[in-house]
């Protein structure tokens, strides 16, 4: 069981995820990131409630996504949810009002609930909180948990060292992460954690004699060969910006916190599963690991972030145990995907076209500002070090002739030497003519000619499996600063 989910996770944890499966779950869910992590699903609407903090408004949102989710555990929808959940939400309307913070505790206990139904009876749970929320966070943990006869193990404090701080605050310096079981046989891997001990400690034991007490002698003591007992505080350094690990995504965990986690509470072939993947960090530890996984996203970036990764520690193909539901495998299913009425799920469309087409190596244009016509770029090597620019347009429909002659405005604006429109329909005569009117572009390091402006549809992207056939530069996307930072500039990221 190798499983990526493109999807809402709650959904996907009630349809697909059987009772009593998972081994160990791990989840790092998004709150105070200023963004929306409704950026599909949520229809935002209404006032915002200003006797909330202002950390939460730009994250969560009271919406009709929100009332329909406190409905579900008030009236216990599907019986799923024990009278400790149903009160506690009841009790947190009263003093939070319908809210931002609500919204968000809502959101929470209704994947919590699914999580402890899918743990095994000797499974873990790990949730990476913000510490705005994490008091608010224990009570659903609790509510949830130990309610059903599981336990809360350990509070763990994740320290780590950063650059610059508050001129009003202490500076921050730790995240939690709480610790729960489904029951008291617990898997607990001790002797794959064990730490150093500290030097002191060692020079100490080198001159140990005994242990006398009261007159008792108890024998010599020695440190364990394998390490000290970990404490719940940990020392974990994040990612470096010049780390190999960094994927650029601005939540990405390191790699070490996780194998920790992976490590202590679950064993070679168990199942991990990460509800809120991001860039896949879980996945990937997971992976190397040699355990089973499950991870879900409900953004195609996240998606395309993961199946690269894994690719990349694989010699660049994808292993063939891997298993990506929820992407559109046939062009009805593209078409639903781009056809919503919400526009931000047509978003969603544009990232799954542009990453699929470029085998998950293209930049997404996140913000359309001045580069509205633009969905993605990708860098293509043209001879030892050097580089050039493929812009790329996706178009769930209407695309015609003007939309070609828009392209090569955009190219000459980008000085992109190649462009390739992403299309759902079928394109017109005009629009091939116009394409081919703009002429070929001859690339030295492959020997051959390319159509400065292709025209890919679909169909041929699903059914005959078309993608780029360029020598792709994906390291030049993150060149070191000055190149960053222009790419940044010039993609409104």
């Amino acid at each position: 069981m190798k499983t990526l989910y493109y999807g809402d996770n709650l959904e996907i944890l009630r349809n697909k995820i059987p009772d009593n499966s998972v081994d160990l779950c791990y989840i790092d869910p998004p709150f105070n990131s200023k963004r929306s992590y409704f950026q599909i699903y949520n229809n935002i609407g209404g006032s915002v409630d200003k006797a909330q903090a202002q950390a939460f408004t730009d994250t969560w949102t009271w919406d009709t996504v929100a009332e329909q989710g406190y409905s579900e555990i008030t009236t216990n929808f599907g019986g799923r949810f024990t009278h400790q959940i149903i009160e506690l939400i009841k009790g947190l309307e009263l003093v939070l009002k319908k809210g931002d913070l609500l919204a968000y505790l809502v959101h929470m206990t209704l994947r919590v609930t699914e999580i402890f139904r899918v743990l095994k009876p000797t499974g873990s749970f790990y949730l990476h909180c913000d510490p705005t929320a994490s008091h608010y966070l224990k009570l659903v943990l609790d509510a949830v948990f130990v309610s059903q006869r599981g336990e809360c193990r350990n509070e763990i404090v994740w320290c780590y060292r950063g650059a610059g701080y508050p001129k009003k605050d202490f500076g921050r310096r730790h995240d939690t992460i709480f610790r729960y079981s489904k029951s008291d046989t617990v898997t607990f891997n001790l002797d794959d954690i064990r730490e150093p001990y500290a030097e002191t400690t060692q020079n100490r034991f080198k001159h140990y004699i005994g242990n006398v007490r009261d007159g008792v002698d108890y024998g010599t003591q020695s440190l364990n060969p394998l390490g000290r007992h970990p404490d719940d505080w940990w020392q974990i350094q994040p990612i470096a910006p010049s780390a190999k690990e960094r994927m650029g995504y601005p939540t990405q965990k390191p790699e070490a916190l996780l194998e920790r986690i992976i490590k202590a509470s679950s064993n070679p072939g168990d199942v991990v599963l990460d509800a809120y993947c991001g860039c896949g960090t879980t996945v990937a530890v997971a992976e190397r690991l040699n355990r089973q996984w499950i991870g879900i996203d409900i953004t195609y970036h996240s998606i395309g972030l993961i199946l690269k990764r894994l690719a990349d520690a694989n010699g660049g193909q994808l292993p063939a145990d891997v298993v990506v539901d929820g992407i559109p495998q046939d062009v009805e299913s593209a078409r639903a995907l781009a056809n919503r009425d919400d526009d931000r799920v047509r978003k969603e469309f544009e990232k799954w076209a542009v990453l699929t087409y470029t085998n998950n190596r293209a930049v997404i244009n996140e913000k359309k500002g001045a580069d509205k016509g633009i969905d993605g770029i990708v860098y293509f090597a043209t001879g030892p070090g050097q580089t050039a620019r493929m812009i790329i347009q996706v178009k769930s429909g209407g695309a015609n002739r003007g939309t070609i002659a828009t392209i090569k405005g955009d190219m000459q604006r980008e000085k992109a030497e190649l462009a390739t429109l992403i299309t759902m329909d079928e394109p017109t005569k005009p629009m091939i003519l116009e394409a081919k009117s703009v002429g070929v572009y001859e690339h030295a390091l492959m020997g051959r000619n390319y159509d400065r402006i292709r025209i890919v549809t679909v169909r041929e992207m699903i059914e005959q499996g078309a993608r780029i056939d360029l020598p792709l530069s994906y390291d030049a996307v993150k060149p070191g600063k000055k190149g960053a930072d222009d790419l940044q500039m010039r993609m409104n990221l």
